[in-house]
């Protein structure tokens, strides 16, 4: 799996441009379940069992990612910005940028020299941030930049031992779990949606759910790891080497304690995600219609939404039993 998340992970898809990924999953899952894509752009799979669950069951996994979108062109062309998802100021200084177009850009600011002495002691506003395409003038940067174009940070996917090292891991961690168990062979029917927008309001999740009308759901994550020189040991959230972090609780949702409980006593690699915090597509499924049952397994992640996230490869592959436990427990009615 740890190359396939490497080529997932090269993949621009920021919220509300998901096809280039929605194609290549269409590409590796095809002729391994039945799959449609709905008119958000989610993927919908049903996964054909060697016989019926007792339960609906779906996994999911987000392929949308933060980036970044044009809103305006300065006369001397530099391009204006807002962030699509939550991407603090402090990690987009001087990154580079690719716009979906494949024109290159740079975050710019104003310079050190022409700051005033306050303004040195505190990372800039992102209204103060702008983008240098090279452009010598506002006609220049309108040839290359339409209003409503997205980018990513340039960030190549690189393996640093069992770590890996790139953009995106937020969720292309749960998009490649997801693939590979969709090619391998089942023993009950379930369903797997990859779902658009999480990072913008958990939007492709609601719909979704709805349309599977799933009595579980398994919520294939990325999550903070804060781990970190100087953390509290009650702020630290979860831990790179010690396996998925399960949640009992985020901003979003209270998961199913069942599941939870069940998950966390199932003796396989795991550990407790033990800060509230953050949120996902779990309440857009325990939303939907009469309720959903929900579980979250989430990769640990530093430097989450960042252009250098960094994810142990071992809690990666980890995710994969845990899941498969979990779905294989619902489907036979073990968990009730």
């Amino acid at each position: 799996m740890r190359e396939l998340l490497k080529r997932l992970c090269a993949i621009p898809a920021v919220s509300g441009r998901e096809e280039r990924l929605a194609d290549f999953i269409l590409k590796e899952i095809d002729g391994f379940c039945d799959a449609k894509v709905d008119a958000n752009g989610n993927i919908i799979c049903h996964k054909k069992g060697k016989k019926p669950a007792a339960r609906r069951v779906v996994l999911d996994a987000h392929m949308d990612e933060v980036g970044i979108i044009a809103t305006s062109i300065t006369g001397d062309g530099f391009v204006k910005f807002v962030t699509v998802g939550g991407i603090e100021a402090a990690v987009m200084l001087a990154r580079g940028v690719t716009f979906e177009n494949g024109v290159r850009g740079v975050v710019g600011m104003k310079p050190v020299h022409l700051s005033t002495p306050e303004e040195r002691k505190k990372f800039p506003d992102k209204d103060n941030l702008y983008i240098d395409v090279g452009a010598a003038d506002k006609t220049e940067a309108e040839a290359l930049i339409r209003l409503g174009d997205t980018a990513v940070f340039d960030s190549t996917p690189t393996i640093m031992g069992d770590r890996l090292r790139g953009r995106a891991i937020d969720d292309r961690a749960g998009v490649a779990v997801l693939i590979t168990l969709l090619k391998a062979e089942a023993e009950y029917d379930y369903y797997v949606t990859f779902t658009v927008q999480e990072e913008v309001g958990t939007r492709g999740a609601a719909t979704a759910a709805f349309a599977v009308e799933p009595d579980a759901a398994i919520l294939l994550e990325a999550t903070t790891a804060a781990d970190l020189e100087g953390a509290p040991e009650d702020k630290t959230v979860c831990r790179l080497g010690e396996g998925p972090a399960l949640s009992f609780m985020d901003n979003g949702n209270l998961y199913t304690k069942k599941l939870y409980d069940a998950a966390i006593s199932s003796g396989l690699t795991c550990q407790t995600k033990q800060y509230v915090s953050g949120g996902n597509n779990s309440r857009g499924f325990a939303l939907s219609k009469g309720g959903v049952e929900t579980l979250g397994i989430s990769l640990p992640c530093r430097y989450i939404h960042s252009p250098c996230c960094l994810a142990d490869m071992r809690d990666f592959e980890a995710m994969l039993p845990l899941a498969k436990y979990m779905l294989d427990a619902l489907c036979r009615g073990d968990i009730k």
